[in-house]
């Protein structure tokens, strides 16, 4: 019954029965058989919610006023019921808002959808694009949702202005987050949970409901629920002083039922006085008391990763990383993990990943603050029955003051080494300009395949030679992009840290990683922030070469957006800087071909075709004046596309047909597609159906392995124009339905990317 199962607190306390599990995420499964896309059928009625907790106490005014508002909600009448739940941290806001939506729902007639806005939270911005695309996960493909946010805010009314929908908005801070998400259906219902009240909701919420404390009967009748001690029977009033101690929150009723379960020959006497003196002796809110007791029960790596944990990026850690953070091993820290996880100061969650709440997470700060000396300590299990101090012992190895800045370090510098493997696996050859990052001592690398551990990709080669190269290298590759979008947010949240805490080199060589998983994922928020950043990382550390390539990623984004003018600028002042710094060597060489490559491409997303086939041509020459045959090959796509749009079909055809050829001879799979479905456009246009088509079949084929939907659907739009140009009824029809199958799982999206 507390805000998040995050929020779980204590001496060895453990979440699982009053207090609410972390929040969960729609599973989606894509169909496909031999002939395409297999239509899922109309959406179901689907209940997307954590689980509810075992026992629930009171709440019954709150509940009835609740129930009563939505059973009396007049038809059609105008935007969807909106009530409001605040009240402190750890009071069990989330715990009464999912058993609320359990009821509501009972019936079967709501679409549920859960999400917590913490999850889409940065810098005290919420990226409300991000948000709109969890709620329309079950709705839509992620493939095919629109880019920015009026538009995917369109695509979300669409979706939800037929259907009844339920939704449930977890650590809303402001009204304007619950407005942008409010469905269209005037016969949904919104529970807005958050720690304020949110003024700021246009026309006010229809409810508004405070949640306080538990009463003294009713948080006595939690604890009876939660524990079952024959010392409690045996003396009532020891109940009612728990309860008292524990103040009626939740969480520390929780931690209560856990002392009682942990220390089962301890007197209650004793057992209520020491509750009560740790929360009467820290000075500070009831709950970070509590969390005080808990973390004062921990081994020394345990509370010393426990310290690190505040200063990890993301809003979650996986195993690995928090191995990297903790620099022990893994066996050292597999074993801390259990510790923090069965206390509940860690909560695992989808993906195996594992979450620390903010307010947790600041109480892990002031810990690893007082482990530096900076306030009153407070000891660990292991260090006091060793009789050692905060000063001594495990802390003084630790080297008070710097351990956190030391393990801030080290995980920057694993997730770059391990952003900097992904990206060799997923993108292949290219250029880059960051060293390659060594392994990092007490901090194994992620594997990207089966095989044992290795550094330097030696798993990796092992793996190729006994299942077979180009299989192994496709899964290697697959698990590298999937590595890569699994971990963004911490991959975003480390250039963030490094650049705040001076590692500019490290903050703008992880932007270029960053560049292969935004090509196939583009959160732009997240990705311009990160692009800016390190640019300006590159100009303060003074790396001129890596701030001319990092201009260039900027714009990107910029133009993809419609920012022509933000684009260009960044361009030309990469373009300047490349005339004052670069010299003649074969790497500046290739920097500034790439530098008229960006140029290029933004003249040719304003359909300046004529003046993006000469930067491409420029380009092109560079790159084989310096031997470099893939540069040579993109350029040569690239003029290619801009002569199709001028209309110069057979000068188009003839430099695509050479740049098809090529990609083949240098095996670069993706670009073999890319290149092939653009030599089909064109051939299409020339009336050469018959060459067309099976280039057209093979990038089907190719975004079908992909999952890539928007290939898929851009590819099937062109089969259905051929086989409508060649009379072929038939295939067109199961083209087009195949497209259209895809268009409704986008939302009704209506054009091709």
């Amino acid at each position: 019954m507390v805000d998040q199962v995050n929020n779980s607190v204590g001496g060895g306390a453990r979440i699982g029965t009053a207090i609410q599990a972390g929040s969960m995420h729609g599973v989606h499964v894509h169909n496909y058989g031999e002939n395409g896309p297999v239509a899922d059928g109309p959406a179901r009625m689907t209940l997307q919610l954590p689980p509810d907790v075992r026992h629930f106490a009171d709440r019954t005014a709150e509940r009835t006023r609740v129930l009563r508002a939505a059973a009396e909600r007049a038809p059609g009448a105008g935007r969807p019921l909106v009530v409001s739940i605040h009240g402190v941290h750890g009071v069990g806001k989330t715990a009464l808002g999912v058993h609320l939506a359990r009821r509501l729902a009972a019936d079967g007639t709501y679409f549920v959808r859960y999400t917590n806005l913490d999850d889409h939270r940065r810098d005290g911005g919420t990226d409300l694009t991000e948000a709109l695309g969890e709620l329309l996960a079950s709705f839509t493909a992620r493939d095919l949702l629109e880019k920015t946010l009026g538009k995917r805010q369109r695509q979300y009314w669409e979706q939800t202005g037929d259907r009844r929908v339920l939704v449930i908005l977890d650590n809303a801070r402001t009204g304007s987050e619950v407005d942008a998400l409010l469905p269209a259906s005037s016969d949904s219902v919104v529970l807005a949970l958050g720690q304020e009240k949110l003024h700021g909701i246009k026309g006010g919420a229809d409810l508004e409901l405070a949640v306080g404390p538990l009463g003294e009967r009713d948080a006595e009748e939690l604890l009876l629920r939660t524990v079952t001690d024959a010392r409690l029977a045996a003396d009532p009033s020891s109940v009612t002083a728990l309860a008292r101690v524990c103040g009626g929150l939740p969480a520390a009723l929780e931690v209560a039922a856990q002392w009682l379960r942990s220390h089962e020959t301890r007197r209650m006497s004793r057992i209520i006085a020491e509750l009560a003196r740790r929360f009467e002796e820290k000075g500070v809110p009831l709950v970070e008391a509590v969390w005080d007791a808990t973390y004062e029960e921990l081994g020394p790596s345990a509370a010393l990763l426990y310290r690190l944990l505040a200063a990890s990026p993301g809003p979650d850690i996986s195993p690995d990383a928090a191995t990297a953070l903790l620099g022990r091993g893994q066996d050292t820290a597999e074993d801390a993990l259990d510790e923090l996880v069965r206390c509940s100061l860690l909560t695992a969650g989808r993906d195996g990943r594992l979450r620390m709440h903010d307010l947790l997470r600041a109480h892990a700060a002031r810990c690893a603050r007082r482990a530096r000396g900076e306030g009153r300590g407070v000891e660990s299990g292991e260090a006091r029955r060793e009789g050692r101090g905060t000063e001594s012992g495990e802390a003084r190895r630790d080297g008070p003051g710097t351990e956190t800045d030391e393990a801030r370090r080290r995980i920057v510098r694993w997730y770059l080494r391990q952003a900097q493997r992904a990206d060799a696996l997923a993108a292949g050859p290219r250029l880059v300009l960051a060293e390659r990052v060594e392994e990092v001592p007490g901090a194994p690398d992620v594997l990207f395949t089966g095989a044992a551990r290795a550094a330097d990709g030696a798993a990796e080669e092992a793996a190729a030679a006994e299942g077979g190269a180009e299989a192994a290298q496709a899964a290697a590759k697959d698990a590298a992009y999937r590595w890569l979008e699994r971990e963004r947010r911490a991959l975003y949240a480390c250039v963030r840290t490094a650049y705040a805490h001076g590692l500019d080199d490290e903050a703008w060589a992880l932007c270029e990683p960053l560049l292969t998983h935004f090509v196939d994922h583009p959160h732009y928020l997240d990705v311009t922030d990160a692009f800016r950043t390190g640019r300006d990382a590159a100009l303060r550390a003074g790396r001129a070469r890596a701030a001319i390539r990092l201009r260039c990623q900027l714009a990107r984004p910029l133009w993809e957006q419609g920012d022509h003018e933000a684009a260009a600028a960044e361009l030309d002042a990469a373009l300047r800087a490349a005339d004052a710094v670069l010299g003649e060597d074969d790497g500046d060489r290739k920097l500034r071909a790439s530098v008229l490559d960006f140029h290029g491409q933004l003249r040719f997303a304003r359909g300046q075709w004529v003046d993006a086939a000469a930067y491409f041509e420029t380009s092109r020459r560079i790159h084989v004046e310096i031997g470099n045959e893939y540069g040579a090959l993109l350029q040569t796509y690239q003029q290619g596309k801009a002569l199709a749009g001028l209309g110069e079909l057979d000068r188009a055809a003839e430099l695509l047909r050479w740049s098809h050829a090529e990609a083949r001879r240098l095996n670069r799979s993706r670009m073999t597609k890319r290149t092939g479905f653009e030599l089909g456009r064109v051939l299409s246009a020339l009336g050469h159906h018959d060459e067309a088509r099976p280039l057209y079949e093979a990038s089907l084929a190719a975004a079908r392995a992909r999952h890539s939907l928007q290939d898929e659907l851009r590819v099937l739009d062109a089969l259905t124009a051929l086989a409508e140009a060649t009379g072929d009824t038939a295939a067109a029809g199961h083209h087009r339905e195949a497209a259209r199958t895809l268009r409704e799982r986008g939302g009704g999206l209506a054009g091709t990317p």
